[in-house]
């Protein structure tokens, strides 16, 4: 059994992995909110980070036992995989924070767990129906959040058609104020419990837990805290691309991908699948902007996201690896 000390510091070094993905994915919740002007910054990620946090009590814990047992077999993990991946998922976090580029979190610490455990215990620690099933999504959640925001944008305006243009943006400017809220509890409801899966994971192989997997109250509450206090500090370098640079947007514009995000998110939770917040809003995004015309959308920023999308996941897993073979050697 591993010391108190050494889980102790691993457990530290997660909750730091959740501050930066509130952090960094603060962005998601309150981008268009900030756009379009509803909010001012600050006060678009305090109301982000209240709703991350309320999550706690209106999600289950699937995407957590998908994240504790369903990448990485119980059996095999142990501190050295653990820690290994969430180094690298941070430092894959810090790195696109840094350039400000909109990556996935959540793909960072699939990626890390999954290189780690290769290193550590070779193909078969790894669990292939969570790993394909999250890979899956990858490319569904964020076409999820396109085709529901076509779909809605399509509705509202065709409802819409004969309302006068500022009474609807008064109206859209309200309304984005739940749409924000629904989109911040869906990140929430998703991303905290990925700490809160590999924390657990942690205590079960380190013989903290005993009988099968289950996961601890006090486990569930500091990582949503976490998590709400990162969105809470805000990542405004992300808010400027994923808000203004993608495509303009108007009230209306932000209650939609909003709307469709939340949907998208509060049905890949309620399925146990890790997806990736930045996926779906950036699909959301990405299909109101399509609607008004082709070049509304900016392709060659949206080209660039989708590019570290895909790297996400082999960039963690190299970094996570190369960190196994250090602590290896000390």
């Amino acid at each position: 059994m591993p010391s108190l000390l050494i889980v102790v510091l691993i457990i530290a070094v997660a909750l730091v992995f959740d501050f930066i993905n509130g952090f960094h994915d603060a962005a998601n919740s309150i981008a268009t909110v900030v756009a379009t002007r509803v909010l001012t910054p600050r006060l678009a990620v305090i109301w982000a980070a209240f709703f991350n946090f309320v999550a706690v009590f209106v999600f289950g814990l699937h995407v957590a036992t998908t994240v504790g047992k369903g990448i990485v077999m119980p059996t095999v993990i142990d501190n050295t995989i653990i820690a290994s991946a969430l180094i690298g998922a941070v430092v894959w976090g810090i790195i696109t924070w840094w350039k400000g580029i909109p990556s996935s979190s959540s793909h960072a610490l699939i990626g890390g767990l999954i290189g780690a455990a290769l290193v550590k215990a070779g193909p078969s620690a790894l669990v292939f129906s969570g790993i394909n099933k999250t890979l899956l999504f990858i490319v569904i959640s964020p076409l999820i959040g396109f085709i529901l925001a076509v779909l809605f944008t399509n509705i509202l305006f065709s409802a819409l058609r004969n309302v006068n243009t500022e009474r609807a943006n008064r109206f859209f400017r309200k309304a984005q104020l739940f749409s924000a809220a629904a989109y911040s509890l869906g990140h929430g409801g998703n991303d905290a419990q990925k700490t809160i899966g590999i924390i657990s994971a942690l205590l079960f192989s380190a013989g903290y837990l005993k009988g099968s997997f289950y996961i601890p109250l006090w486990v569930i509450l500091i990582s949503y805290s976490a998590m709400a206090i990162g969105t809470l500090l805000g990542g405004f370098k992300i808010v400027k691309t994923m808000g203004s640079k993608l495509t303009k947007l108007k009230p209306a514009d932000g209650f939609i991908a909003e709307t469709a995000g939340a949907a998208t998110l509060f049905f890949a939770s309620s399925l146990g699948v890790p997806v990736s917040t930045t996926h779906t809003i950036s699909g959301s995004i990405v299909g109101v902007g399509s609607t008004k015309r082709f070049k509304a959308v900016r392709w060659p920023l949206a080209s660039r996201i989708v590019w570290a999308w895909i790297f996400t996941i082999p960039a963690s897993a190299i970094i996570a690896a190369l960190t196994v073979h250090v602590i290896q050697v000390f």
